[in-house]
């Protein structure tokens, strides 16, 4: 699944002591919920959103714990396509970890918060940002290069005007690019 993150300027939200307020805001900024007025989504109000619900009530609630689709459909009163939609936007931002597995003895996966800690998976969230950044830059700087050699190069003269068809000329028999190389080609054997 490709890193996937949204970066905006914005003042940190330090001041905020409702952990709501935070968290809602904090999860628009990086590009998981939705851009919303009076924080309302799509679905209605954020706060009750399956989106919200799932990172507070689920993955906040109890970081380290392995979160099964099963649990979460139940719990949430959703459809397993729309839990996977949302762990799949989360592990876009690589907040959550797979575990479980075959090793939990029934052969499914579970989800949690990486590092059972939402600062700690934020880390890896962060050098995978400044891993992508980078590789922008790497970019950048190879274009810059690029148009910097195209500027040295002397601009080329502009082709000559085709010379005109006669007005008389049936215009299955005018002359195209490739019909006038055709019998350019024959006029050199």
């Amino acid at each position: 699944m490709p890193f996937e993150l949204s970066l905006r300027y914005s003042t940190p939200l330090t001041p905020i002591s409702d952990v709501d307020e935070v968290l809602r805001e904090f999860l628009r900024l990086v590009g998981y919920l939705p851009e919303g007025e009076d924080g309302r989504g799509a679905e209605g109000p954020i706060a009750s959103s399956l989106a919200y619900r799932l990172v507070r009530d689920c993955l906040l609630k109890d970081p380290a714990r392995a979160w099964y689709v099963d649990e979460l459909t139940a719990l949430l009163r959703t459809s397993k396509p729309t839990v996977y939609r949302h762990i799949n936007k989360l592990k876009s931002l690589d907040l959550l970890e797979e575990v479980g597995g075959v090793a939990d003895g029934k052969g499914r996966k579970g989800y949690r918060l990486r590092y059972g800690n939402l600062a700690r998976a934020w880390d890896f969230t962060e050098a995978n940002a400044q891993n992508a950044l980078r590789r922008y830059r790497e970019t950048v700087n190879h274009l810059q290069e690029l148009v910097d050699q195209m500027a040295r190069e002397p601009i080329p003269a502009p082709a000559a005007p085709a010379p005109p068809s006669s007005v008389h000329a049936h215009p299955s028999r005018s002359l195209t690019p490739v019909r006038a190389a055709a019998r350019e080609r024959a006029g050199a054997r």
